[in-house]
């Protein structure tokens, strides 16, 4: 099935497990450091954060940036800095 076939909302479906699953992996993956990321994909997950809080000011929904980093990080973002930022 190509992406023309998919119903907007099938779309969105698909998007959002997609991203979930980036999350999740991330999660895991404290290893990798946020410099390492933008080093070779070019964002972090400071960036997947930010676009988060930007998706939801789109859509009128309040949401701090420390909210939207505890959403990606899984924990506050102090909480991994001292946990897991080399």
């Amino acid at each position: 099935m190509t992406s023309e076939r998919l119903t907007p909302e099938q779309t969105e479906q698909l998007e959002a497990a997609a991203f979930r699953s980036l999350v999740a992996h991330l999660r895991e993956r404290t290893d990798v450091q946020n410099l390492d990321l933008m080093n070779l994909a070019g964002f972090c997950r400071n960036c997947l954060s930010r676009w988060y809080q930007e998706a939801a000011a789109e859509r009128s929904i309040p949401l701090t940036q420390d909210e939207a980093r505890e959403i990606v990080y899984g924990m506050t973002y102090a909480e991994w800095k001292a946990n897991h930022q080399k």
